[in-house]
């Protein structure tokens, strides 16, 4: 199911959003890098061009698994302003969720200038966005989350349920990672369980986080994965798989003449002639 079809679902599901408003930090949060505490993992079940960002005040009332009178100021980061606005449709009923949406961005950049100017106390971060993705947004945002008064902590958002990019963002200091096909109930359990300070996760992808961390050797280190973006190992995999560039365009919601960008980015990056070079490169490397 395609982005844009879960952002329908949830619009559905949730109504119409709320303006967003500002209110209070949060506790303090372990820094990045941190093995997550265990917790129990949730059932599964505005243009582009600038960040959204709104103010006001006012008392909110919890629901299910927010506990009563609890509240928590959220940043979305997606590049689909489509499942943006589902996701706010769905949980931004501040008086019923407790969760106020105080800003949204589309890539990198963006998403770094609105949490350092809105400092909520959760973010659901998207691990593939323009610019970097969502580990570049880590990075960039490290001091925040290790700030003892007004902490800010991330919970990944993503359609991906691979394994290289669930560790690659809880390593980056990510307090959990949740797939797309969660519902908005568990979804707003889980942003009050991060607020908390614990590590939430769907339940198939806890495995690889504990597996990484139980490991005591590091992984190794693929210089050559490691010069590809986010967004070019995504398209990478699609090209192993044997997409066609409308295909690949289709599926990550990009013109084709993105996708032939990435493509040839990919190429020069790795060394490599054509696409069935990559193809077996990727094999190689159980990226397919």
């Amino acid at each position: 199911m395609s982005d844009a079809n879960r952002a329908n679902d949830l619009a559905a599901q949730g109504g119409s959003g709320t303006e967003p408003t500002e209110g209070q930090g949060g506790p303090a949060a372990p820094g990045p890098g941190q093995g997550p505490r265990p917790a129990a993992a949730p059932g599964t079940g505005s243009a582009d061009g600038e960040p959204n960002t709104a103010a006001a005040s006012g008392e909110s009332a919890g629901t299910a698994g927010s506990g009563p009178g609890r509240h928590v100021r959220v940043v979305l980061v997606d590049d689909h302003r489509m499942f943006r606005t589902g996701v706010q449709a769905e949980i931004g009923q501040t008086d019923r969720t407790g969760v106020e949406v105080v800003g949204e961005a589309p890539d990198v950049d963006q998403a770094v200038s609105v949490i350092t100017s809105t400092r909520p106390e959760v973010v659901l971060l998207d691990v593939h966005l323009p610019g970097g993705g969502g580990v570049e947004v880590l990075r960039r945002c490290s001091a925040l989350m290790t700030d003892t008064e007004q902490p800010v902590r991330f919970l990944a958002l993503s359609v991906s349920d691979a394994a290289e990019d669930v560790i690659g963002v809880i390593r980056g200091g990510a307090r959990g990672y949740v797939t797309k096909t969660i519902t908005g109930s568990d979804l707003v359990d889980s942003i009050f369980r991060v607020q908390d300070g614990d590590a939430v996760f769907s339940p198939r992808l806890a495995g690889f986080v504990l597996d990484a961390f139980a490991s005591t050797d590091a992984p190794p280190v693929d210089e050559d994965l490691d010069r590809l973006t986010q967004r070019e190992r995504e398209v990478l995999r699609l090209i192993a798989r044997g997409y066609a560039y409308k295909e690949i365009a289709k599926q990550l919601f990009i013109s084709v003449k993105t996708v032939e960008s990435h493509v040839s980015a990919v190429l020069r990056k790795l060394q490599l002639s054509n696409r069935h070079e990559l193809t077996r490169w990727a094999t190689a490397r159980r990226l397919v």
